[in-house]
């Protein structure tokens, strides 16, 4: 059943917001405990959140995390099952427009004093403090950030190619692929087989031709913009990508290929930082690979933001109400956001952690920079593929159109950009 059709079914109960800190200063010296739900079980991202536990509990609490292995609609289902049974995690992963939509179905709780008294909206970029805070209250709390545009080079593919120039933008993309295929690299471009891969594609295409065209169709879904030139330019970019990629990977999660792409079989991956992560966990080496950010035509980083985050659910129980205030104190600390990305290989949410020690990469470096110089420009938009720019279904519905024309080749720019505004408007 899709979620929006249980969502509707599901406003009609109260909504309401609870002042976290006016019940924790009530709670005495109740033994915090914290009852959370996500889709992190397995790689970095597993071991991000059982180092985040163990760290809840060194401060004296008690860690009770329940891992929904697969995507996020499946974490969903799980949450949507547990509020309709009157038992709301603790606290539970959620991000982008789904924050604001999911807090109508059940009571959150206001974070503003616990975020006040942390400074924390300070250090945060003023778009995504929005997300975070619909109705003007902070109700979840983000912790990690990752552009989903970055791109990672082979450094056996860019051997085999002779090249040894970071293309800046498409055209130099599209250069240095034909390069690594001349080269005798069979896929220029690593892919998997899932949608998200596509919609990534996607979207890295569009921001980096005109992020102005991307916050206008994708963002803002004016209907003009949607029809735009910058629409069929982006979907005559991914059948260059397509053209590149290996077809025999229906299905496949991205990090199938990881082998293939530090081998030099795949030579440029799209993705976001935690295939820095995800790679690292396999065992391979920085020597390896090279992160930059991904093309933009007018030679100026674009940055596709995804931030994952938590939001808090109100329960009655002294001890989870305890829970929620340390861990809300814990997901804004700088120490555990550090922790938390060099595990992942994210970056940290707050603007003022220090990238240039110990336990970051150039990667890392990279990305940060990069996001500032994209807040600098107002070249830092919302990922598409990722939910951060629209809820799950208008996503879904966009998605469609884009692995439909991924798969089919015989499908024009022209007629893929059509189907992508009769999508969005029957979306709607």
């Amino acid at each position: 059943m899709p979620i929006t059709i249980t969502r509707r079914r599901l406003l009609a109960g109260s909504v309401a917001t609870l002042a976290l800190p006016a019940f924790a200063r009530a709670q005495g010296a109740v033994k915090p405990r914290l009852t959370a739900i996500s889709q992190w079980s397995a790689g970095s991202d597993g071991a991000a959140i059982t180092a985040l536990g163990k760290k809840f509990e060194e401060k004296g609490g008690v860690w009770q995390h329940s891992p929904v292995p697969g995507f996020t609609t499946e974490m969903m289902n799980k949450l949507r099952a547990q509020i309709m049974a009157g038992d709301p995690p603790a606290c539970s992963q959620l991000k982008g427009p789904e924050i604001a939509a999911w807090s109508k179905i059940a009571p959150t709780v206001d974070l503003d004093a616990v975020v006040a008294a942390a400074g924390y909206e300070k250090v945060v970029a003023p778009d995504l403090a929005k997300l975070h805070k619909p109705g003007g209250k902070w109700i979840a709390l983000p912790l990690q950030i990752y552009s989903t545009n970055m791109l990672f080079l082979s450094k056996r593919a860019m051997d085999k190619a002779k090249a040894d120039k970071i293309p800046v933008t498409w055209a130099d993309f599209n250069d240095l692929a034909e390069k690594m295929k001349a080269g005798g690299v069979p896929y220029p471009i690593a892919n998997g087989g899932t949608r998200p891969d596509d919609g990534q594609k996607f979207e890295a295409a569009l921001a980096g031709i005109s992020p102005l065209a991307y916050r206008a169709a994708i963002m803002n879904l004016e209907k003009k913009a949607l029809e735009g030139a910058e629409i069929k330019a982006a979907f005559a970019q991914v059948r260059k990508i397509a053209d590149w990629m290996d077809p025999n990977v229906g299905a496949q999660h991205f990090s199938t290929n990881l082998k293939r792409f530090v081998d030099g079989d795949m030579g440029m991956m799209i993705m976001g930082g935690w295939a820095q992560g995800v790679l690292r966990n396999a065992g391979f080496k920085f020597e390896d690979f090279t992160i930059a950010p991904g093309p933009c035509d007018n030679g100026k980083p674009v940055f596709l933001l995804n931030a994952d985050a938590f939001i808090f659910w109100q329960r009655k129980e002294a001890d989870l109400q305890a829970g929620q205030t340390l861990m809300a104190q814990l997901v804004m600390d700088p120490a555990i956001q550090t922790m938390y990305s060099q595990i992942t290989g994210s970056i940290p949410v707050r603007t003022d952690v220090d990238l240039s020690g110990e336990g970051w990469s150039d990667g890392q470096r990279t990305t940060a920079k990069a996001l500032k110089d994209a807040i600098a420009g107002n070249q830092a938009v919302l990922s598409m593929a990722h939910n951060m720019a629209q809820e799950n279904g208008m996503t879904a519905a966009m998605i469609d159109v884009i692995t439909e024309y991924v798969k089919n080749k015989t499908i024009k720019p022209e007629q893929a950009a059509t189907r992508l505004a009769e999508a969005v408007e029957g979306a709607r």
